[in-house]
């Protein structure tokens, strides 16, 4: 199984072994504007480390955001690539359950990443497997104004750390970053359990910021 995200600052792929519970290697870049540079080669670099072929990846999985635009397609659109060329599926699992997972927590947490124009994307979870609300967009300023709800809860992600003033229970010894490893992980167990994972869909939340400028004008030959 070959799992990737690049939904997030982190460019990170791993290579699992599908019948069983084991990373057989796995690679961790991060630069938030270079993921089109840095996936293939990391693909490459996990893929000669465990000594195995492309042609014998049995299952791609994909974190599909929420995540900016432009990064989050790159992985999308390698996973979707990837699956076609090799006639084999393509799953797709939301970034912050990857975080989520990693976490390891068995009590409820936010996970929170930086969206970027001083938004988070965020979701609530019962236990690092279980997510109990949708991923969402907001300003740290409406997510403080529920603080009986989520202030006091701990907090895990890139994006809680960049507005601890708002997560107050961020927890900075957790990772703050997607893992392929615990996206690959993820993905083995509810497949494992029979469960539907999501369509390789982008989860972008809000519209790109490149847009089709005003009053444009459609230039026709002559």
């Amino acid at each position: 199984m070959l799992a990737l995200d690049t939904a997030t600052p982190a460019v990170t792929v791993a290579l699992h072994d599908a019948d069983g519970d084991r990373t057989l290697a796995a690679a961790h870049k991060v630069d938030a504007r270079r993921h089109g540079e840095l996936l293939l080669p990391c693909i490459d670099a996990v893929l000669s480390e465990a000594g195995r072929k492309l042609t014998e990846v049995t299952d791609v999985v994909v974190g599909v955001g929420p995540g900016p635009y432009t990064g989050l397609r790159v992985g999308l659109a390698t996973a979707e690539a990837f699956a076609a060329a090799l006639g084999q599926r393509v799953h797709g699992v939301c970034t912050l359950d990857g975080i989520a997972y990693a976490s390891g927590l068995t009590e409820p947490f936010v996970v929170a990443t930086d969206a970027r124009r001083k938004e988070v994307y965020w979701a609530r979870y019962a236990d690092a497997r279980t997510r109990v609300t949708d991923p969402a967009v907001e300003r740290p300023a409406a997510i403080e104004a529920r603080e009986e709800e989520i202030g006091a809860l701990p907090a895990v992600g890139a994006g809680a750390v960049l507005y601890e003033s708002v997560f107050r229970g961020v927890r900075p010894d957790l990772p703050t970053d997607q893992s392929a490893t615990a996206l690959a992980r993820l993905a083995a167990e509810r497949l494992a359990h029979g469960e539907e994972l999501l369509p390789p869909r982008p989860l972008y939340l809000r519209r790109p910021d490149a847009q089709v400028p005003a009053n444009y004008k459609v230039v026709t030959p002559r």
